[in-house]
């Protein structure tokens, strides 16, 4: 199962639209220690001081201020040593961006090349590890474990393969990586010269009683010959717009951008792992109405054993009518059952069909010996792999970084713009002297430097509405980060008390079985009622009905579990 399981979308995550492409350059203060929400976690509320909206307080401390004082603070030597960044590899995952303008995020002194966002986090250790018995705590996270090495079952693997390339959902998201991807060039291209270039032609002519026609009357084109009436213009020339970043707005919104798009590809990555979770929910499920099924085919089989042995009773004058119509009423009563149980099949088959996004079909399954069907364990590892691995974690951390990108970026509009305009070109009444040089030969360079005076309003209001969104994302960082601690510890304790449960259920399974074959042995030598037998009977069916629903919640307990803990390895 080494190959043949990895969807790749190259070109921006759209499979066979062109080649695959470079990928984006991350932000230059993107930085695997700083950025890794193990080390550097998101500060509370009270870190974060109330930011004024004053041109006089343009300094106020915002989240931005703290990011950047992270990505310059300096390590001590037991910090944990950090990854070299490595280039995007697009046969394993989706391609970043279009070849016209790799995407230098950051200054020209220490760009950092995009990185595979599920190798690109620091592989931490952690110095405390060693103050603990191997053999007492383990410290392997299982979200380690691949997809396909964690469901061994053929069936299901070949599912999860055939969801990852039919599924509605993500090929939406590819798109809404496509934009991303696109949204950062856009970005980039703010802050790059705008160059121009046109071909103008017109006729003129002015009244003899202005200034131009007074003067025009005055001059001569050429020896003898007087200017033409009207004047024809013809024009060829190229203009060069250049608005210097010295503020780093536009540097700074185009970094906000890419880390946007890095967070659209882990958004993507939590897409699969939740894809991966539910098509295995379901497929188990299956499996555990498939048994159901065969319980209940199994239990109206014995009680039509009991009922014809109760008819030959009553036919031998030993045995009354009552007991053949209780036998029958359990009969029927199971048959209806069964249906409802073949209803429910087809329902979790077509939902199954959906996530793979395709049209009802039956779903090929195994299910034998569902009782003592094993996966793999579970270990939680250490908090910080947690935060390494969930992809909604790493997608709400970009997320707050692009936040104070765009406080920074909010900021600079309250200072000068300087803008660069410069044009070159050639300029004749007669295209026979278009090109002839210096007479038609025309430029011009100027300088603008512009500031905001009355206006400020409306930027204050879109700088204050940037620190809100800023404190937004830390609220849903923490959130996440909360919610996914929580997760995982609700998963595993299901995991350890459906396990405990499933082992106690069993125990009563053979006492009930036992109880059955002796009521019946009973029951066919006249020495106990049918009331007996029918009691045991039913028991025996709630208890394998129980075992089964309890199998199943145990291993879709299993499933989320590895879920909440990140597993995938995408």
């Amino acid at each position: 199962m080494a190959t043949g399981f990895m969807l790749v979308l190259p070109a921006c995550g759209i499979p066979q639209v062109c080649c695959p492409q470079p990928g984006p350059v991350l932000p230059e203060s993107f930085n695997a220690v700083t950025n890794s929400p193990s080390m550097n976690p998101a500060p509370s509320a009270e870190t974060l001081q109330q930011v004024s909206a004053s041109d006089e307080e343009s300094d106020a401390t915002t989240f931005a201020s703290f990011i950047e004082a992270a990505d310059t603070q300096e390590l001590s030597d037991d910090s944990p040593t950090t990854l070299q960044p490595a280039q995007v590899n697009s046969e394993t995952s989706p391609s970043d961006l279009p070849s016209n303008g790799d995407v230098a995020v950051g200054d020209s002194a220490g760009n950092v090349t995009a990185t595979n966002p599920y190798e690109e986090l620091l592989e931490f250790e952690d110095d405390g590890v060693t103050d603990f018995d191997d053999e007492v705590i383990n410290w392997e996270n299982s979200a380690r474990i691949s997809w396909w090495e964690f469901f061994d079952d053929p069936n299901l693997t070949s599912l999860i393969n055939e969801a990852f390339t039919g599924n509605q959902e993500l090929k939406i998201l590819a798109q809404e990586i496509r934009k991303a991807c696109l949204e950062v060039q856009a970005r980039q291209g703010e802050y790059l010269p705008f160059v121009t270039a046109g071909l103008g032609a017109g006729l003129e002519k002015s009244s003899r009683f202005t200034r131009e026609g007074a003067v025009e009357d005055q001059l001569t084109a050429a020896p003898g010959r007087g200017f033409p009436e009207p004047l024809p213009d013809f024009l060829l020339g190229a203009n060069v717009t250049w608005e210097i970043d010295i503020w780093k707005r536009l540097r700074n919104a185009k970094n906000a951008a890419a880390y946007r798009y890095l967070a659209t590809r882990e958004g993507r990555t939590f897409v699969m792992t939740r894809l991966v979770a539910e098509v295995a929910e379901n497929y188990y499920e299956l499996l555990a109405l498939d048994n159901r099924l065969q319980t209940i085919d199994k239990t109206i089989e014995i009680q039509q054993q009991s009922k014809e042995f109760a008819l030959a009773k009553k036919e031998a004058g030993r045995g009354t009518e009552l007991a053949v119509q209780r036998f029958q009423a359990d009969i029927s009563k199971n048959q209806s059952e069964k249906l409802i149980i073949q209803q429910d099949i087809i329902e979790v088959e077509n939902r199954v069909n959906f996530l793979l996004g395709r049209y009802p079909q039956p779903i090929a399954r195994q299910a034998d010996d569902y009782i003592n069907l094993s996966m793999h364990s579970l270990s939680l590892g250490i908090p910080s792999q947690l935060l390494r691995n969930r992809a909604d974690i790493r997608q709400a951390e970009r997320e707050l970084a692009a936040a104070g990108l765009d406080v920074k970026s909010a900021r600079a509009r309250f200072y000068p713009t300087l803008a660069l305009n410069a044009g070159v070109g050639y300029q004749a009444f007669n295209t026979k002297y278009i090109f002839n040089s210096p007479e038609s030969l025309i430029y011009n360079v100027a300088g603008d430097l512009v500031a905001p005076l009355i206006n400020k309003k409306a930027i204050r209001a879109d700088y204050l509405s940037a620190n809100a969104t800023q404190l937004q994302k830390v609220y849903d960082y923490q959130r996440t980060v909360l919610n996914a601690f929580t997760e995982v510890i609700n998963w595993m304790a299901k995991v350890d008390n459906y396990g405990k449960s499933i082992e106690i259920k069993k125990q009563q399974l053979a006492s009930l079985e036992s109880s059955v074959d002796n009521a019946t042995k009973l029951f066919q030598n006249a020495r106990a009622e049918y009331m007996e037998v029918l009691f045991a009977q039913r028991d025996l069916m709630e208890a394998r009905l129980v075992l089964i629903e309890t199998k199943q919640q145990q291993l879709a307990a299993v499933v989320n579990a590895y879920q909440a803990l990140g597993g995938g390895q995408f």
